[in-house]
């Protein structure tokens, strides 16, 4: 078999860009990328193009944005490209099937879990709210189904316990531009045996809404952390006090009994904010109040009071 494969690389966010660095940098040739078109972004609502369309244009690919991926006009485009494979990195929609039959070898997906566990498009923020110990990178051969087709190769990578989604987002970025790379030498090779999934064993990660980062302090304070770690920095994890919005980044569980409900301010030390939970108690370290402002939490209580019997929500 060829061992210089024509890559067709699909891909959008800023997550995707390591692997197209690392195809970059192999022997195998990027002859196209695709990406979402430009939208515009921030407070300014500037037209910005996506990161992997700026890496792309710095490396001199052609670059292809449709606004659909099953218009003729765009299978056409990746057809006279005769890909031996279409590598797909979060490219952002799923793909039908006239455009999965149209590499030489087929469509490889870089997912970032240990599929078949978290499929679905926030596999890392799942991992982390379900307090997971560990997750990885799966390259798979993809079909019509989300993130079911035959398992190429995988790599496990450690979720440590200060990790938010943030930290954990950057560490398989980088690892699934090695893995990427391992799964095309091995079909160089002829060393590649794909492995169907046990759908049996199969678990969701669905994508996050904004609201769905609101806090539910009925539950144990462990799994508050896991929840304000896997939900930073998005969508963030927040709770309510009064008409107050507040942003949650850093806790940690304290423990001791209390018979103050959920979401109740109990007495601390200075300078701390303990809250009761479902099982224990949660101590908040850095927040940020309606100012804006990310705070350690002796800062925030500086300018806010919260003496024991007020309430979060």
């Amino acid at each position: 078999m060829e061992n210089n494969f024509n890559i067709v690389f699909m891909g959008t966010p800023d997550y995707a860009v390591p692997t197209l660095l690392a195809l970059h940098n192999s022997r195998y040739r990027v002859s196209l990328v695709v990406t979402q078109p430009d939208r515009p972004k921030g407070r300014g609502r500037n037209i910005v193009p996506p990161p992997v369309k700026k890496t792309a244009v710095e490396f001199g690919y052609e670059v292809a944005q449709p606004h659909s991926v099953k218009t003729p006009s765009f299978i056409d485009l990746l057809v006279d490209h005769k890909p031996d494979f279409i590598v797909v990195v979060a490219y952002g929609h799923i793909l039908p099937q006239s455009i999965l039959d149209i590499p030489k070898i087929g469509p490889v997906n870089v997912h970032a879990s240990i599929l078949p566990k978290y499929r679905g498009p926030a596999p890392i923020q799942w991992a982390i709210i379900n307090g997971e110990k560990q997750t990885g990178i799966t390259t798979i051969m993809m079909d019509k189904g989300m993130d079911t087709g035959d398992i190429l190769l995988a790599a496990t990578e450690p979720i440590y316990p200060d990790d938010t989604a943030a930290t954990l987002y950057d560490r398989l970025a980088v690892l699934g531009g090695r893995v990427l790379i391992e799964t095309l030498d091995r079909f160089a090779g002829e060393a590649m045996d794909p492995t169907p999934q046990n759908h049996s064993q199969a678990t969701l990660a669905p994508f996050l809404k904004k609201n769905d980062g609101r806090i539910a302090w009925d539950r144990p304070a462990e799994e508050i952390i896991d929840f304000v770690r896997g939900m930073t920095p998005w969508p963030g994890a927040f709770t309510y006090h009064g008409a107050k919005r507040l942003k949650l980044f850093k806790t940690e569980a304290i423990t001791a009994a209390t018979d103050a409900p959920p979401g109740t301010v109990v007495k601390g030390f200075a300078d701390e904010l303990r809250v009761a939970t479902g099982q224990g108690l949660l101590s908040i370290l850095e927040i940020q109040g309606e100012s804006g402002k990310r705070l350690a939490i002796k800062d925030f209580l500086r300018g806010t009071d919260l003496p024991p019997g007020e309430t979060f929500e």
